[in-house]
């Protein structure tokens, strides 16, 4: 498996409010190979999307599929709903908030520990069901 798409979704009820993180794994073949869901206390959605990745690149970089193979064949591909986190994280978009910008400073670590091929890209929605749906469970409160 030489690609991994990370689908990544953060959500708060209420903005700021109750947030969580979902986060799907799946390999080039669209066959799920792990799934994520946690609260992550009190948080605006922006901010939950941003923890959403800094939790799924801290994943990726304990997981076996990192640590096994030749990483320089390796390629992540990072799919989230919002296209301003998107656009922030690839330096198209200004970011204001300075705790925000210590969030994409986080992430750009994580990226360059792992020397990987990463990219960020923005989908609709429908195609961020299953991420979307772990949020909510995790702030249903359901395991």
């Amino acid at each position: 498996m030489n690609s991994i798409f990370i689908n990544t979704d953060g959500g708060s009820r209420g903005n700021p409010g109750p947030a969580a993180v979902g986060i799907v794994f799946t390999d080039d073949k669209k066959s799920m190979i792990f799934s994520y869901k946690k609260t992550i206390g009190v948080a605006t959605n922006n901010e939950a999307e941003y923890q959403a990745i800094i939790k799924a690149l801290e994943i990726l970089l304990e997981s076996k599929w990192f640590k096994e193979n030749n990483i320089a064949e390796k390629k992540v591909i990072c799919r989230l709903d919002s296209k301003l986190v998107v656009e922030q994280i690839n330096g198209n978009y200004k970011i204001k908030q300075d705790h925000l910008k210590l969030l994409i400073a986080k992430i750009q670590r994580l990226i360059s520990q792992m020397h990987l091929n990463i990219s960020f890209v923005h989908i609709p929605r429908e195609e961020n069901k299953i991420a979307d749906k772990l949020v909510n469970e995790a702030l249903d409160g359901e395991n």
